[in-house]
C-alpha cells in the first residue's frame, strides 16, 4: 500500500470531515511521516490539487455515481478525490496505478465493501472520461467549473473586472506561487541571503517591488534553511511588504499594528525602525499573539509588545498617542487564492458582503489612537473595491480630519504577485 497516497487521503478527510485547513494538516503530516523530497512533493501535489479542484472535482466524481454525492461516506469521498484527481489531472500517473493504489488503501481506510465501490467508480471513469468533460462555453457557470472556483465568486469577479480580466485572474489563482522571503535587515543583507540560497541550489532573485524581498522560483522545503531558522529572513509575499514601506516608520516612534497576527508586518516595521522605539501589536486571539512573540524572538526584535485587544478599542486605550498606525484589516483574502488551496471553497457571498462594515469599524476605532500629523495605513489582501477603496472613501467621508495621500493596488493577474491594497492617510487635525 502506498503510504503517500494514504497520507494525502487522510488529510483530505480531515479537511472535509473536521474542517481542518489543508496547509496545517499537510504540514503536521509531513513532519510526522518523514517522507523523502519526492514523496513530500507528491503528497503536497495530491492534497493541494484535490482541495483546490474542490467542487469541480466533485462534479466529475458525481458523473460516475448512482447516488447523490451527499450520500457518499466522507472517507470514501476522500479516497475518490485523491484517486480521481490523479486520473483527470495528473498525466504522469498511469490510470492503472491510480485505481489499484486507491482500491488497496481503501481496504484499510474504509473497509472491504467500500473498496469494491471505489473500484467500480474509478474504472468507470477510466473507461469513459468524456462522460465528465467540463463544458467549454464562456458562460460563468462553465468557467467556474473549468477553473476550480465557486460560481458566485466568478460572478463577483466578472462584475468587478469584466470577463477577459476575470479569465486571467482565475487562471492565475491556479498557478503555483513562488516562495517569497523578507530579509531581516537588522542582521544581514539581501545579497548574503541570495548567496546562501544559491549554495543550496535554490533559484532565487531580488524582488523589484520590495528592497528586502527575495523571490524563490524553484525550491524544495526551506524549513531547514538555516538563515530562516536563525531569523535572518522571514516568509512574506513581496506585495504585502508594501504596507510597512508605505507606513514609513522611523526609529524611536510609537507605532500600533491594529490587526497584527501573525506578525509579519509588525516585525517588518520593527526592522525599518532599526529595533528602536515601541510597537504595540494588537490582536484578538491569544494563541496568535504567542506566535508574534515567538517570531519576534527568532528575528531578534525587542520593541514589539503583543496586546490582546479588539482593534476597534485601540482609540480608547491609546487616544491620539501613536505616531503611526497600521490597520491590516480582516478581509476575504481573495487576493491570495493561489496560496491557500481551500480558501475559495470556504468563503461565502454573505461573508464577503458583511466584511466592509467590520473593516470600517476597525479603521475608525484604530484611527482614534493616531496623533495629529500622524500616518495611518489601511491594507488588505483582497482585490475587491468594496473592501478596499470603498472602505477608505466611507472613512474619509465621516472623518474630515484625515487626508488621503496615496494608494497602491496589486491585482494578481496584472502584477504577478499576491493581491494587495494599501492606502496611506494623514491625520490633519
Amino acid at each position: 500500500m502506498d503510504n503517500v497516497r494514504l497520507a494525502a487521503t487522510k488529510i483530505l478527510y480531515d479537511v472535509s470531515a473536521n474542517g481542518a485547513w489543508a496547509n496545517v494538516s499537510l504540514a503536521q503530516t509531513l513532519r510526522r511521516e518523514k517522507f523523502g523530497d519526492l514523496d513530500r512533493k507528491f503528497c503536497t501535489e495530491l492534497v493541494y490539487g484535490a482541495v483546490k479542484a474542490g467542487a469541480s472535482l466533485d462534479w466529475k466524481i458525481s458523473r460516475y455515481l448512482s447516488r447523490p454525492l451527499e450520500r457518499v461516506d466522507e472517507k470514501i469521498l476522500a479516497v475518490l478525490r485523491v484517486g480521481m484527481y490523479q486520473i483527470f489531472f495528473l498525466d504522469r500517473v498511469p490510470n492503472s496505478a491510480a485505481v489499484n493504489e486507491s482500491v488497496e488503501l481503501s481496504k484499510k481506510f474504509c473497509g472491504l465493501g467500500a473498496s469494491k465501490f471505489i473500484n467500480g467508480v474509478m474504472r468507470a471513469a477510466v473507461r469513459d472520461p468524456d462522460k465528465s468533460k467540463f463544458p467549454t462555453g464562456d458562460d460563468l457557470q462553465s468557467l467556474a467549473l473549468r477553473t476550480f472556483h465557486p460560481a458566485w465568486l466568478v460572478e463577483l469577479f466578472a462584475a468587478e473586472f469584466g470577463l477577459d480580466a476575470t479569465k486571467r485572474l482565475l487562471d492565475f489563482d491556479n498557478t503555483n506561487p513562488p516562495l517569497c522571503l523578507r530579509v531581516n535587515t537588522l542582521r544581514t543583507t539581501r545579497e548574503k541571503i541570495l548567496l546562501a540560497l544559491k549554495k543550496i541550489g535554490v533559484s532565487a532573485e531580488a524582488s523589484t517591488l520590495a528592497p528586502e524581498g527575495i523571490i524563490c522560483r524553484e525550491h524544495g522545503a526551506l524549513d531547514k534553511f538555516q538563515p530562516l531558522r536563525d531569523g535572518l529572513c522571514q516568509v512574506q509575499d513581496e506585495s504585502s511588504m508594501t504596507a510597512a514601506r508605505l507606513l514609513d516608520p522611523k526609529p524611536g516612534e510609537f507605532v500600533i499594528d491594529a490587526c497584527a497576527a501573525p506578525g509579519g508586518k509588525s516585525t517588518h516595521i520593527a526592522e525599518l525602525m532599526e529595533n528602536r522605539g515601541r510597537i504595540v501589536a494588537a490582536d484578538i486571539y491569544p494563541t496568535k499573539l504567542e506566535h508574534i512573540a515567538q517570531n519576534s524572538e527568532r528575528l531578534g526584535i525587542k520593541i514589539i509588545e503583543p496586546l490582546l485587544s479588539d482593534a476597534r478599542e485601540l482609540g480608547d486605550k491609546f487616544p491620539a498617542q501613536a505616531d503611526r498606525v497600521l490597520v491590516d484589516a480582516p478581509c476575504s483574502g481573495l487576493g491570495v487564492l493561489r496560496r491557500k488551496a481551500d480558501l475559495r471553497w470556504r468563503k461565502s457571498l454573505d461573508e464577503v458582503q458583511a466584511l466592509p462594515t467590520l473593516q470600517l469599524e476597525i479603521l475608525a476605532g484604530a484611527a482614534k489612537s493616531l496623533k495629529v500629523g500622524g500616518t495611518l495605513v489601511y491594507g488588505t489582501c483582497t482585490i475587491l473595491r468594496r473592501e478596499n477603496a470603498a472602505v477608505v472613501e466611507n472613512f474619509l467621508a465621516a472623518h474630515k480630519n484625515f487626508d488621503l495621500v496615496e494608494t497602491k493596488t496589486f491585482l494578481p493577474h496584472e502584477t504577478g504577485t499576491d493581491g494587495f491594497f494599501a492606502a496611506k492617510l494623514i491625520r490633519t487635525a
